[in-house]
């Protein structure tokens, strides 16, 4: 619902050309709801300007587009490529506007609430990711110092300073940009204040290097992901050279652990990590997916003085001492968020997984168990275990062998939590061909019945739809639920695969000529 206000902000910035001319004569005030205004039209040249002539202190893009008494849909997930642009070019011509120093009142801008999205409603439909964002901003930073060095500018403009708040997505590609810009920070009226700091495709020696730039003492969040070759020894020395006291979230990328090659100097290391990740109070959030961690996460896991909110182990190999001590834990009772996916729950451990759900039950908003050997004996366990979970918000079981049936039973159970959003659900394992043998390959994934599956997702939606849960979005993701960060630089990724392919082919065929 629209106020006459923001209906009537609307009227106004659809004419480009006469609200640009007439911003001088705009209260102070009304620059917030004019701005959610243009960039729900994509107003490109009106947005520019409101951030050139931005009278205020702060410029917060996540209250900016969020829900307001004016206007209550939330724009934040909209990144609009017209939009984001043009807020940061105006963002790079307001240090340069020759009008007074002291008619320029900005001092933070944060573009950390900005959220990237599968679905984008904006016209254009051309986004800017999180990666690209990162760019751009390096580069305007760049551009302006270069800019400022060589023109005749205000002297007032050199005492500009203004901190930008942003979540730095960083790989091969954009590294020497960003360097850059974070290198030259002090001399820069755009301040690059790195909140949360995310990195690929990345040489250990470069990642080390870029994470001192980033101000490590600030960082809330640290995601080190798919090819960045951090091990055990790399993290406990990460660990030991810099502190991350305010560090909420960290996530690491596969194999960092693997018990399976451990020495006792190992068991020494992993107790020093587990020491280190005690000292960081804030901490809140792990993610290890693909570590091989059997029998150590009570090691990992007991020094943590702050109950962890989010945990991902999934793929991780976990024995039944694991899940006890899970179960068991501080920790058990505060779990938002918990992926367990990759370990025979039914039957390894069910009793134990059942205890570890009713301890977070009270606070559990997401839960994945995908390939966990869920089958049609074990639906009516599970619907027990999930009845308390009245607050769970999304639950992601693909790849689990269970039949139309028993998921047309599962749906139905499911239409009773009354806050769910997201299902991820499986195929059906009889819309596979008989003898089809789970966890199943990436080659025969998709190799099934797709119009007896159709029906089936049709009766789901429809047992949804009967119980007024049309609220609820059911989907079967086939390979993995969707990834801004991954879906915005694939081509960097693949470019890199290849490489690795490459080189190789060309180690196997030098080998074998000298064997030859």
């Amino acid at each position: 619902m629209k106020s006459l206000r923001f209906i009537s902000a609307e009227a106004f910035v659809s004419n480009a050309e006469f609200a640009r001319k007439s911003l001088r004569a705009v209260a102070h005030d009304l620059f917030p709801l004019l701005f959610k205004a243009s960039y729900l039209l994509e107003q490109g040249e009106v947005i520019h300007d409101l951030v050139e002539n931005w009278p205020l202190f702060d410029f917060n893009m996540g209250k900016l587009l969020g829900a307001t008494l004016d206007y209550e849909e939330d724009l934040s997930h909209r990144t609009c490529s017209v939009c984001l642009e043009s807020c940061l070019t105006g963002l790079r011509d307001y240090v340069l506007d020759q009008s007074s120093p002291y008619m320029k009142k900005l001092k933070v801008v944060d573009l950390t609430g900005i959220k990237d999205v599968e679905v984008q409603l904006c016209k254009c439909k051309k986004t800017m990711g999180r990666w690209t964002r990162t760019q751009l901003l390096s580069k305007l930073c760049s551009d302006l110092l270069v800019y400022l060095q060589q023109a005749q500018c205000n002297p007032g403009t050199s005492e500009v300073s203004i901190n930008v708040l942003i979540d730095l997505f960083v790989t091969e590609w954009n590294y020497e940009l960003v360097v850059q810009a974070l290198l030259k920070k002090g001399s820069c009226p755009l301040k690059i204040c790195c909140v949360a700091f995310r990195c690929d495709n990345l040489t250990l020696q470069k990642f080390f290097y870029i994470i001192k730039l980033t101000d490590p003492s600030l960082l809330r969040k640290l995601e080190i992901v798919h090819n960045v070759h951090l091990e055990m020894e790399h993290l406990e020395m990460l660990f030991n050279r810099i502190h991350f006291p305010l560090l909420m979230s960290l996530t690491l990328p596969a194999r960092t652990f693997n018990v399976r090659r451990f020495t006792a100097t190992d068991e020494q290391t992993l107790t020093n990590i587990g020491k280190k990740m005690g000292e960081m109070t804030q901490l809140t959030e792990l993610s290890m997916s693909f570590s091989i961690l059997t029998g150590r996460i009570q090691k990992l896991l007991s020094p943590l003085k702050t109950p962890l909110k989010m945990l991902d182990v999934s793929n991780c190999s976990l024995n039944h001492a694991d899940m006890a001590f899970l179960a068991n834990s501080f920790h058990a009772n505060h779990l938002e968020a918990l992926d367990l996916s990759g370990h025979d729950i039914p039957e390894l451990y069910p009793s134990t997984f059942f205890k570890l759900l009713s301890h977070c039950s009270s606070v559990l908003r997401s839960l994945t168990l995908e390939d966990c050997n869920i089958q049609d004996t074990h639906v009516n366990m599970l619907i027990l275990g999930l009845s308390p979970c009245q607050k769970l918000q999304e639950f992601k079981f693909v790849g689990n062998p269970l039949s139309s049936q028993a998921l047309k039973h599962l749906f139905t159970f499911l239409c009773e939590l009354p806050m769910l959003k997201n299902v991820e659900f499986p195929v059906p394992r009889d819309c596979y061909p008989i003898g089809i043998t789970y966890p199943i390959d990436d080659a025969s994934v998709c190799r099934f019945d797709h119009q007896k599956y159709g029906r089936v997702a049709e009766e789901l939606n429809l047992i949804l739809l009967q119980a007024n849960r049309d609220d609820v979005k059911a989907s079967t993701p086939l390979f993995g639920s969707y990834d801004a960060a991954v879906r915005e630089t694939n081509n960097e990724l693949g470019a890199y695969l290849i490489k690795s392919f490459k080189e190789t082919l060309e180690k196997f065929t030098s080998s074998f000529n000298k064997m030859s």
